[in-house]
């Protein structure tokens, strides 16, 4: 197979140290599904609230303002669960939760 073909085929060239490739951090993962899922949503995310390794991949917590209002303590936040495979690209997503931005967790 050529070096061309190699790039095409795995979006990327060949690693050179015996063929392994070295997984992406949690960090890395759980901004790159942020911002696949900002591109999908067409919304900026107001942040990165959990990050977890599954058997296949990665699930990463992201929040977004899902309903603007005023005053911003009451705008309806979503979260959304990413999941992404080992490699860090996103394969899933849903919406697990909306809530109120000023209400605690328990809804009071």
């Amino acid at each position: 197979m050529t070096e061309q073909q190699s790039h095409r085929r795995t979006g990327g060239p060949e690693p050179k140290d015996g063929g392994r490739r070295k997984a992406p951090s949690a960090g890395a993962v759980a901004r790159r599904a942020c911002d696949e899922l900002a591109d999908l949503l067409d919304r900026e995310p107001e942040g990165i609230v959990s990050v977890e390794r599954t058997d296949d991949g990665w699930r990463v917590g992201v929040e977004f303002v899902d309903v603007r209002r005023i005053p911003e303590t009451t705008d309806v936040m979503a979260e959304y669960s990413v999941d992404t495979d080992r490699s860090g690209r996103l394969v899933g997503y849903h919406r697990v939760r909306r809530y109120l931005r000023g209400r605690p967790e328990d809804g009071r």
